[in-house]
């Protein structure tokens, strides 16, 4: 990033995600959104595509989205589905895929995915099955998507039983990032994928974590600059982790992108995705999972000190609220998780800022000690 008279310049930046015939760019640049069409022509070899979105993102991204994609030669057709995790249901798959028989999509056609975390693993998914796999693009306008869903191609649908439980790895063609889109992010969002960037400090990159720290206020005010930067940083972890360990073998790298997403996914579960956010559950689950390294001996005191003080400054919650579910149903529902090895419980466990662990070996009694933290005003 330079600075030209008083003007921000935020530079165009690429990483790229290694993965043989699968590979792809994920694209960090102001305005990405006016050149998708342009970009599209190169990657995608039919003309044909659906961009699929909510009633929120739509109207206020679609018409320069629609405007590129036309200037460069593509019959697009739109689909806009209703905002929120409900979207991620069979019955709104099946309007999807009605939508792709009306846009008379072929196997050489695309799917656009314009939207947060929820319109790309439902498009995602859309992608993977419908005429047994056509590409589809990703194009995020939350934060936690930029960051970590929209990357890594897991795609899938919610089921009663527990979230993501019907998905399949569909790689995207290309991520298109626009770091200014998020300008118009309500703030309860942007706090929500800031949990997601928070963790990728906790497991693998203790800079990171110090510049959040360092910068939390700048990006609350959703400065380009703090922006830019974390997003790219998260995006090149993301990338290096996904390249080594595409499909999260058992013990490979993957796996810690989900420090504190067995306690989130219960969460979210026991409340039926109603009571929090996406990114609000990680900020919880982060806080039970450090609270949990550190009686295992394996996470300092002070060290998940500062992680819950870093999760508070972003305004994510570190505590239950005094309403939501009691612990043996959030301890029940843990185990809808589909993480789970040979029946055991797995827990991404903090050694220290910058470094993370796998283990599965933790007793129940532990296990619901730690929920019992969380209790509103118990956290330490």
């Amino acid at each position: 990033m330079k600075r030209r008279g008083r003007e921000l310049i935020v530079r165009m930046s690429t990483v790229h995600v290694s993965l043989g015939e699968r590979s792809y760019d994920i694209v960090i640049q102001p305005d990405v959104l006016g050149q998708t069409g342009q970009i599209l022509a190169q990657k995608i070899k039919g003309r044909r595509c659906l961009v699929v979105t909510d009633r929120n993102i739509g109207p206020r991204f679609g018409p320069k989205l629609a405007k590129s994609l036309q200037t460069s030669g593509f019959d697009g057709s739109l689909a806009e589905l209703p905002p929120g995790e409900g979207a991620k249901s069979f019955k709104v798959l099946e309007f999807l895929y009605d939508r792709c028989m009306d846009a008379q999509l072929d196997r050489d056609s695309c799917l656009i995915a314009l939207g947060g975390g929820v319109i790309g693993d439902l498009t995602g998914f859309a992608a993977a099955t419908f005429y047994r796999g056509i590409a589809f693009i990703q194009v995020p306008t939350t934060l936690l998507a930029m960051v970590d869903a929209a990357i890594g191609g897991k795609t899938g649908i919610d089921h009663p039983r527990g979230k993501n439980a019907i998905g399949a790895f569909h790689q995207p063609k290309t991520v298109l990032i626009d770091p200014t889109v998020l300008t118009t992010l309500p703030e309860r969002e942007l706090k929500a994928g800031l949990a997601e960037v928070i963790k990728y400090g906790v497991i693998d990159d203790a800079d990171l974590f110090a510049y959040i720290e360092k910068n939390i206020g700048a990006l609350l005010e959703k400065k380009p600059e703090a922006l830019s930067h974390i997003i790219e940083s998260s995006a090149a972890i993301k990338a290096r982790i996904v390249s080594q360990d595409e499909r999260e073998l058992a013990g490979g790298p993957r796996a810690l992108l989900n420090f504190g997403h067995t306690f989130a996914h219960a969460v979210e579960s026991a409340t039926n995705y109603a009571g929090y956010l996406h990114g609000e559950a990680v900020g919880l689950g982060m806080v039970l999972a450090a609270e949990l390294s550190v009686r295992l001996k394996l996470f300092s005191e002070e060290e998940r000190e500062r992680l819950v003080a870093l999760i508070r400054a972003a305004g994510l919650p570190t505590n239950l609220k005094p309403d939501d579910p009691a612990t043996e149903t959030l301890y029940t529902a843990m185990f809808k998780d589909k993480k789970m090895e040979a029946g055991k419980l797995r827990f991404i466990v903090a050694n220290k800022i910058g470094k993370a662990s796998i283990t599965t070996d933790v007793p129940a009694e532990l296990v619901k000690a730690v929920w019992e933290t969380a209790r509103a005003g118990s956290t330490r």
